[in-house]
């Protein structure tokens, strides 16, 4: 589907192509309420294009922080490894796959996605802004998403109780890096080591029950 189309299906698109990019929060609310009755990660994709890496890992954070059956995360998870691979791979702008490109998701799921984080987005927007950035460069660009990357993938991991966490954590430096926030960097880095551990944790408390069982 071309950018025209894309703007054609949904009028959010348009509208914030045509002025200046809005906040995250009010973009995704735009789109929830203006999309047609699917979603494509296409979609968003063009509607979020100016926002960078830190945008994406936001966006394909938000699914993995709603209650969703067992193993969904195995699937929503996906995007943020191939988002956090391109990071550690020097890519200068996100690239979508067609099939990726092509998923799309009914628009009352997207809703509630976008309901569920837009008040949490929303305070952090009021104190989140450019500051003490320190990731100038790209080595230190790629040591992020090398960083992003180990959260992404303990977040597809099936383990107990241990893929919100990291998904949070991804959520965070994905806020962080739209605005260049070391601050906010930060908090995403402690939160991102909490879950690591937790996983860590996790796994090692169960193969030792299991191994005790067996």
């Amino acid at each position: 589907m071309s950018l025209q189309s894309a703007t054609a299906t949904v009028p959010a698109i348009a509208a914030t192509l045509r002025r200046h990019p809005e906040k995250l929060s009010e973009l995704l609310e735009r789109l929830a309420r203006d999309a047609g009755e699917r979603v494509s990660m296409r979609e968003i994709a063009n509607a979020l294009d100016d926002r960078s890496f830190g945008a994406f890992l936001l966006v394909f954070a938000v699914p993995n922080l709603i209650p969703l059956p067992p193993g969904a995360t195995m699937v929503l998870g996906l995007p943020m490894v191939f988002v956090a691979w391109q990071m550690v791979m020097g890519y200068q702008k996100v690239w979508l796959p067609r099939a990726l490109a092509n998923y799309t998701v009914d628009r009352t799921t997207f809703q509630r996605m976008v309901k569920r984080v837009s008040p949490w987005l929303r305070s952090a927007e009021n104190w989140v802004r450019p500051r003490n950035w320190p990731l100038g460069g790209a080595i230190r660009e790629r040591l992020f998403g090398i960083f992003a990357l180990l959260l992404a993938i303990t977040c597809v991991l099936p383990i107990p109780f241990g893929n919100w966490l990291p998904a949070f954590a991804v959520a965070i430096l994905g806020v962080a890096h739209t605005e260049r926030d070391g601050n906010c960097l930060g908090l995403g880095v402690l939160a991102g080591f909490i879950s690591v551990a937790v996983a860590g944790f996790v796994v090692t408390a169960t193969g030792a029950f299991l191994m005790h069982i067996f």
